[in-house]
């Protein structure tokens, strides 16, 4: 199995909010996403969830704090806990949780992307 780019495989979509799949591990899946602008109000009451920022920076709103991300950082967002991404300019982030879990959880609506896209 070859290296896998980070760089190489952002330039393959487009899509804000999306997570495209780039490896899996047991039951565990390494999702690449491009954040801009507000997602949704979700919890994932099963899992927690890993925010790695690739490039750029966001914040984790949550109901008692909220967590600055920067290139290089990140943060596990426990499971249960209410959050909201947010990314004032384009960045790029690493997501890893078990497979099946739906980008915005429980909340629905018109940002839910379709799960197990590779890329």
């Amino acid at each position: 199995m070859p290296a896998i780019n980070l760089a190489e495989k952002l330039t393959a979509f487009n899509d804000l909010w999306s997570p495209r799949v780039v490896a899996e591990m047991n039951d565990y899946q390494f999702k690449l996403a491009k954040l801009e602008g507000e997602f949704v109000w979700h919890n994932h009451e099963d899992t927690d969830e890993v925010f790695i920022v690739v490039k750029g920076s966001m914040d984790i709103e949550m109901e008692h704090e909220t967590v600055h991300l920067s290139e290089g950082e990140m943060y596990v967002v426990p499971k249960g806990v209410m959050h909201k991404p947010y990314a004032e300019t384009e960045c790029h982030v690493l997501l890893v949780e078990p497979r099946g879990v739906v980008n915005t959880g429980d909340a629905g609506g018109e940002l839910t992307a379709e799960n197990d896209v590779w890329v």
